[in-house]
């Protein structure tokens, strides 16, 4: 079944996957340095990943309860209109020099509510359009062309754009999500939950309740849940003030911005297509130890040193157990998690996960400002190897493979 072709609508997924990912590459790298174009202050220019990532805070639960009860396909295409929508008007302000900190924040922050609606249905999406022997492979591939578009493809166009005409990056942003939309507009299928007629309709809230209850009940998820929230935390304290770490400390112009965040990818790629691999060879459990352990040593490596090279090769480690975790931890929820409850418990998983973010900006913007722009890094690095020891209890290879056997078979 490894080798089993994967069809024509997950072929549509992922080119809208992968064009959508490298606008948002190219973004990635502009908007902070339009935000370093307006101020220096590590705080401020951490707020727009505070903006952008408070939204799976305020907004996750709700947009998992809806993503239930609607057409995912369709929630899929409207958050990405209205993202083309948000990125055209940005490209304008920005062409006629209408840019203040709180309108970056007020784009930011309008992306992230759409990004909650989007990434919710897209992982409901998945088990509608492959087998469930297949989510590894699927889902690593995905992960390899997003991440590689995201963080190799898109970084080093955004740094050259600007450098040439700053609005140039947001119009292209623009243009990717106006294309994906389009991609997953043509998929094939039924993509919302039947109603049962004979139960009485039920509130959003009483909805989202189900979905709090299920994920507190499956003590696995759950903790992979408390650890994602720290690693986004600690991931969000360290690359919301890591454009001010590239120009003052290690010196680069914003064309070398874009190539040293592009070096993540490297790992990236490698781990989309072969952590599946590795995962059934030696065990998940002991997968996710290796890339926890394999983090510590990234974050120090990118904070102990001022020379660019060893700085993106620290990066370039990095991918490799970012995309391993996110291979290994997605596969286990479309395959553990029942179909219509999907979107609710993975916005509760997410919520835990990702509602951290906003912490770690303010975090990473008072630990800048505090202790100088290295302190991130080296607090991620001491995070990380409690994680990595502590991750040898609590994600065994015999849990994981329990559980995973549990969901097949229920």
């Amino acid at each position: 079944m490894a080798d089993a072709p994967l069809g024509l609508n997950y072929v549509k997924l992922w080119t809208a996957s992968a064009i959508s990912n490298l606008g948002d590459g190219v973004r990635w790298v502009a908007l902070p340095l339009l935000a370093i174009t307006l101020t220096r202050d590590p705080a401020k220019v951490a707020g727009i990943d505070l903006a952008a990532s408070l939204p799976w805070f305020l907004f996750a639960l709700p947009a998992g309860a809806l993503v239930d009860r609607l057409d995912r396909r369709v929630v899929m295409v409207i958050a990405n209109a209205f993202r083309t929508c948000v990125m055209a008007t940005l490209a304008i302000l920005v062409l006629t020099g209408n840019t203040s900190l709180l309108v970056l924040y007020i784009f930011a922050f309008s992306l992230g509510m759409a990004e909650t609606m989007f990434d919710n249905a897209a992982q409901a999406l998945m088990p509608r359009l492959v087998e469930h022997s297949l989510l590894e492979k699927a889902n690593g591939r995905l992960v390899a062309a997003e991440l590689t578009a995201n963080q190799f493809i898109g970084p080093p166009i955004g740094g050259f754009l600007f450098a040439a005409v700053a609005a140039l990056p947001f119009l292209v942003d623009a243009g990717s999500f106006a294309i994906s939309a389009l991609l997953i507009f043509l998929l094939v299928g039924s993509f919302s939950n039947p109603r049962d007629t004979s139960v009485p309709a039920t509130r959003l809230r009483h909805e989202i309740a189900e979905g709090l209850r299920w994920l507190r009940a499956h003590h696995l998820l759950r903790n992979m849940a408390a650890y994602v929230g720290l690693m986004n935390m600690m991931s969000t304290a360290c690359f919301s003030i890591f454009v001010l770490f590239a120009v003052q400390i290690l010196h680069l112009t914003e064309a070398g911005y874009g190539l040293l965040l592009s070096s993540m990818a490297i790992g990236s790629l490698i781990g989309g297509l072969t952590s599946g691999r590795v995962a059934r060879r030696i065990g998940g459990g002991r997968t996710i130890f290796i890339g926890l352990a394999l983090s510590a040593v990234s974050y120090l490596l990118m904070g102990a040193t001022s020379n660019p090279y060893i700085v993106a090769s620290g990066a370039a480690l990095l991918g490799w157990p970012i995309t391993s975790w996110n291979v290994i931890t997605v596969s286990m929820r479309q395959r553990i998690i029942p179909d219509r409850l999907l979107g609710r418990v993975n916005s509760v998983y997410r919520l835990l996960a990702w509602g951290t973010m906003p912490i770690g900006a303010l975090l990473g913007g008072f630990l800048g400002r505090a202790y100088g722009l290295r302190a991130p890094f080296y607090m991620a690095t001491g995070l990380y190897v409690v994680l990595a020891l502590v991750a040898l209890k609590l994600f065994s290879n015999a849990m994981l493979e329990r559980a995973s056997s549990e969901g097949t078979t229920g």
